[in-house]
């Protein structure tokens, strides 16, 4: 899997608990967090990140999003 990149403002959504979780469980993978990833309109509603330069995964919950990204971890 390619980088995977948090929006910090999405953190209030729940991404930041998927990020620590992510971090714990997988150490070697890239994770970076960014300020703003310009998908505001997804953001604003829900749990979200980027995967490279152009796969967006969003979720309602911070537990569907981790979910998501643990399946496509493989």
């Amino acid at each position: 899997m390619r980088k995977i990149k948090y929006c910090c403002r999405n953190f209030k959504h729940g991404s930041k608990a998927v990020y620590k979780t992510l971090k714990a469980e997988f150490p070697d993978m890239k994770q970076k967090k960014k300020d703003c990833l310009g998908e505001c309109r997804l953001c604003t509603k829900q749990c979200m990140v980027l995967i490279g330069k152009t796969e967006v995964i969003v979720a309602p919950t911070p537990e569907v999003l981790y979910e998501k990204l643990k399946q496509r971890i493989g």
